[in-house]
């Protein structure tokens, strides 16, 4: 019976993965497509209605927002909204700089204070000794003033159908790959259920 609630969790788990994996994607992909047809302001216009989209639908359907698409999204619709309005499109660019530096700031920043904050958003999905939740946090914050260094070299460098392409094409698969090299680490201090629930 144990291992029947356990596989309809697992079930439940990777399904809600996927739809996140997929409203995170959709915009993503659409901006791409948008851009090679319209170019950089059609495709941020799109970007910004695609991104509440995508919002609405995780309220919907995962009955949540998490906190990183929300922050994003509001980011999105502000230095959109600066890039059409000016129609300058160097504020779109600087999102993903913005971004992360507010993350890596947010991450780093608390754990000056003793906090690693990443188990706040992680805490109910993964359970982890506090020694690791210290490393998977530092390591995070790190990595994204790094993804934020990476996007002002590429596109104060390259041309602006490059730039998306790499937004798109680029990030999502380095960050995945950044992720599966935490495993390892996740895997050292990961926490039983039953020793957690015994903990508790």
């Amino acid at each position: 019976m144990e291992n029947k609630v356990s596989g309809i969790k697992t079930q439940k788990d990777t399904k809600s993965q996927l739809i996140k994996l997929v409203l995170e994607l959709g915009p993503l992909v659409l901006f791409f497509i948008i851009n090679a047809r319209a170019g950089i302001f059609a495709a941020t216009a799109w970007f910004m209605g695609a991104m509440v989209i995508s919002l609405l639908l995780s309220w919907i359907i995962l009955k949540r927002i998490a906190i990183m698409p929300l922050v994003t999204g509001v980011v999105v619709l502000v230095f959109g909204g600066l890039t059409l309005y000016l129609q300058d499109d160097t504020f779109i660019k600087i999102k993903p700089t913005i971004v992360n530096i507010m993350f890596g700031t947010v991450l780093l920043g608390g754990m000056l204070f003793g906090q690693s904050l990443l188990k706040y958003v992680f805490g109910d999905v993964y359970a982890l000794e506090e020694q690791g939740w210290k490393s998977l946090t530092l390591r995070w914050g790190i990595f994204f003033f790094v993804l934020a260094i990476i996007n002002e070299i590429v596109w104060r460098n390259f041309s602006t159908d490059f730039w998306v392409m790499f937004k798109v094409w680029g990030i999502m698969p380095i960050t995945i790959v950044f992720s599966m090299f935490q495993l390892p680490l996740m895997s050292k201090y990961g926490i039983d259920e039953d020793e957690q629930e015994s903990n508790d």
